[in-house]
């Protein structure tokens, strides 16, 4: 299939509007019309993951980690990024990244993360705020609920676990079309009243294009008449990290044993036991240090993610137990994500999960 049909899928779950300002997601080589027979799946892309996916015969590699991240002057060979680029050059190999736009995601990476450890009631740790807008529209009464039920299809009206969210109050409207105008009800030239319904809908940001195709395509007038508002409300559905809960609580020892045998760790690095049982619980894929206060002030009884400085560590206070897993160790089943996604909607097209281990991080 076109590689256009893959990234569809892909931004549907995880929309490059949502990356961090400093990040680098999407397509980094190949074209979206181009013809894709097969994908490897992966945390990094390295020259090896290229071997592995020319091996494999797959002609799109989808890694979580962007390998181009900052600018690239020159391309000659003289560094890992710059010789897995020319490769995947040479192989006619697509490279596209799912980064931190799957890590701001209520159902993104550290989701992946609490369903491997167990837990439940999950969260947002420190939702985003300025990522939904308000639509305000007026409609003819006749017309409300196909209009709204239209906006509903487009993702409008989704707030936390509820749908099909909306307010709508009784009102007057008037227009006067001119002598070129075709008026869905009233005459040319003439000034007319309908009655009509203020309708307004919360939506995700980046749905806007599409809620607002779905308005002008249901509306019945020739000219619709919207608003659009920025709203500073938190998002509790995007955002960083994620709390969840055991269902049955574990000692601190037990619960790190655990974390161990589900991420297949040699070490661990963690801040001194509490000497208490673990029932709630932070976690933050990747480098997470920055979100320690929001975890203390969650009270959550651990910490999980990677990537804390030495002196980092002395932050917890003894108020939680930080329990440093490792970076690759923590996203490793990233991309069990992406083959979810993609398989569910294309079942047989080739999906590979590389073989290739690319943390560059080895312990004695």
């Amino acid at each position: 299939m076109e590689l256009k049909h893959i990234i569809d899928e892909l931004e549907k779950l995880a929309p490059i509007s949502l990356q961090e300002s400093y990040d680098n997601c999407g397509l980094l080589t190949g074209n979206p019309e181009q013809f894709i027979t097969g994908a490897l799946l992966c945390l990094d892309c390295t020259e090896a993951v290229i071997n592995d996916a020319i091996e494999k015969k797959c002609n799109l590699i989808i890694a979580h980690h962007p390998i181009i991240f900052s600018g690239l002057k020159k391309i000659t060979g003289s560094n890992y990024v710059e010789r897995t680029i020319i490769k995947a050059l040479q192989h006619n190999i697509a490279i596209y990244a799912c980064h931190t736009n799957l890590d701001n995601l209520k159902e993104g990476v550290n989701h992946k993360i609490a369903q491997k450890i167990g837990l439940i009631n999950c969260q947002i740790l420190l939702p985003k705020k300025y990522t939904q807008k308000k639509l305000v529209t007026f409609v003819p009464t006749a017309n409300l609920e196909a209009v709204s039920n239209k906006l509903f299809e487009a993702g409008a009206g989704h707030i936390g676990n509820y749908s099909h969210c909306s307010f709508f109050i009784d009102g007057v409207g008037s227009f006067k079309g001119n002598a070129h105008s075709n008026p869905f009800v009233g005459d040319k030239e003439t000034l007319h009243l309908e009655k009509e319904i203020r309708l307004e809908v919360v939506f995700d940001a980046f749905k806007q294009h599409d809620v607002i195709l779905a308005l002008k395509s249901e509306h019945p007038y020739e000219e619709v008449a919207f608003d659009i508002f920025n709203l500073e409300n938190t998002n509790e559905s995007i955002g960083s990290g994620l709390i969840g809960e055991l269902e049955i609580p574990m000692p601190e020892i037990d619960f790190l044993n655990h974390l161990k045998s589900v991420f297949n760790l040699k070490t661990l690095k963690h801040t001194s036991l509490l000497n208490k049982d673990v029932k709630k619980i932070a976690i933050c894929g990747g480098s997470g240090s920055f979100l320690l206060k929001n975890a203390i002030n969650s009270k959550s009884d651990i910490y999980i993610s990677s990537d804390f400085k030495y002196h980092e560590f002395f932050d917890a206070e003894n108020q939680i137990l930080i329990a440093d897993i490792g970076h690759y160790e923590s996203e490793q089943f990233t991309p069990e994500i992406f083959y979810e996604v993609i398989s569910n909607k294309f079942p047989t097209f080739a999906l590979y999960l590389t073989e290739v281990n690319t943390n560059p991080v080895n312990y004695f």
